[in-house]
């Protein structure tokens, strides 16, 4: 992202230069200027008159994304996301990202996320009931692989609806596993997984050929049914778009946030008792998100792994 808001004093900057995201070990250098600088500071981009600002304060973030969010413009920090997703609404901007936000916002309202709470349950039983089998057999298990497979899933589902079970029968495995499967975000691993949109090109496809025969309630049917204020739909393309942003946008964060909680709960054994006990005294067949708000403990647990692994922020701008 690029700002307009230069009006506060810079953060302190990372003596050498260094291209944020550009090599394997990009991590290493962040954890590092992380400890010595703080939760904001900047990066001179190699050969470039453009500073990189990695934030990783989530009010600093919410001050970006939300707050002020009309002083920042998409650049050249999402350039390697656009890559993935195409146009997407996590890239867009201006009035094509107006208009897919006013089609898009419908999906995520309450009623509409609490429709998925059965499969999300239904999920994650037969992913416990994996889980319970490994620790029966003394198998180790990869949580952050683990944890992966299960947000990946689920979005994937979120998404085609009965379509998924089809999607993965093509050729034998999920196609999208990739995301699970690879922890490479380079242009290779772009380029392929921009191929997989060939898969959504055929859903979109069948389900136009069977029209109203072919009715469901999942967030690829409520985006082929939105239209905007000219009454126009989305074109195959922004179909696609969006759908590969959701996987992406969904299945990673998701997948993070649930790692970093198991990973604290694994040090902390007395709030990983106590957030069993809470969620063990909780009817969660019915899966509500007036339920899941309710549990203080869970959300706190969750709370603080955000504050401890918060996410991380890059803009960028000219010197």
């Amino acid at each position: 992202m690029s700002s307009a808001d230069q009006r506060a004093p810079a953060p302190p900057a990372v003596e050498a230069e260094f291209d944020v995201g550009s090599t394997d070990d990009t991590l290493p250098h962040m954890i590092r200027d992380f400890a010595a600088l703080g939760d904001v500071y900047r990066v001179l981009r190699p050969g470039q008159a453009r500073e990189t600002w990695v934030v990783s304060d989530p009010e600093s973030i919410k001050r970006v994304l939300v707050g002020n969010h009309r002083n920042y413009t998409i650049g050249v920090g999402l350039d390697r996301v656009r890559v993935l997703v195409g146009n997407g609404i996590i890239v867009s901007e201006g009035e094509l990202w107006r208009r897919q936000h006013r089609m898009m916002q419908p999906m995520f309202q309450r009623s509409q996320i609490e429709r998925f709470g059965p499969m999300m349950a239904e999920v994650t039983r037969r992913r416990l009931a994996r889980w319970c089998d490994m620790a029966d057999r003394g198998d180790a298990c990869n949580i952050t692989k683990e944890t992966s497979e299960t947000a990946l899933e689920t979005v994937l589902r979120a998404v085609f609806g009965n379509d998924y079970e089809q999607l993965c029968d093509q050729g034998g495995s999920n196609p999208f596993a990739m995301l699970s499967e690879e922890t490479n975000r380079d242009l290779r691993f772009a380029y392929r997984f921009r191929q997989l949109g060939k898969h959504i090109e055929q859903v979109i496809a069948r389900r136009e050929a069977a029209g109203a025969a072919d009715m469901q309630l999942d967030w690829l049917a409520m985006m082929m049914a939105s239209r905007d204020r000219d009454g126009k739909a989305m074109s195959h393309r922004e179909l696609i778009d969006e759908i590969m942003s959701l996987i992406v946008a969904g299945h990673e964060t998701t997948a993070a946030v649930l790692n970093s909680v198991w990973y604290l709960l694994s040090w902390h054994p007395e709030a990983e008792r106590r957030l069993h006990a809470e969620v063990d005294g909780t009817e969660l067949q019915d899966l509500k998100l007036s339920t899941l708000e309710a549990l203080q403990y869970t959300n706190q647990v969750i709370h603080e792994a955000l504050r401890l692994y918060p996410p991380v922020w890059v803009l960028s701008r000219r010197c």
